[in-house]
């Protein structure tokens, strides 16, 4: 069964760094896109990145020169290096398997159960 876990969530302060792991299990992961997807409390969900299986990377402009997502093939694991760390930032991470090999927006299924990240001074 597919699955995903995300981690490496937790409390940073403003203009700090932290490192998101999507580990996924039950297919192989550089086969398909991945997205990775924020919620804050009463907004809307975001998307921020994707990598498409041959590694191509797309960013949301509320992200991109801050946010990274990279790949490792052998841990079967996608991350989002996330750094210079906004306040409103602050939100649940999660990550989702693109439905084909290319990034395409909206096409994901198999999310993870998120992960906490709050900027905070």
């Amino acid at each position: 069964q597919s699955q995903l876990v995300e981690s490496g969530g937790g409390l940073v302060q403003p203009g700090g760094s932290l490192r998101l792991s999507c580990a996924a299990s039950g297919f192989t992961l550089d086969h398909y896109a991945t997205g990775w997807f924020r919620q804050a409390p009463g907004k809307e969900r975001e998307e921020l990145s994707c990598i498409s299986s041959s590694g191509t990377t797309n960013y949301a402009d509320s992200v991109k020169g801050r946010f990274t997502v990279s790949r490792d093939k052998a841990k079967n694991t996608v991350y989002l290096e996330m750094n210079s760390l906004k306040l409103e930032d602050t939100a649940v991470y999660y990550c989702a398997k693109g439905v084909f090999r290319m990034c395409a927006r909206g096409e994901y299924e198999y999310w993870g159960q998120g992960t906490q990240v709050t900027v905070s001074s």
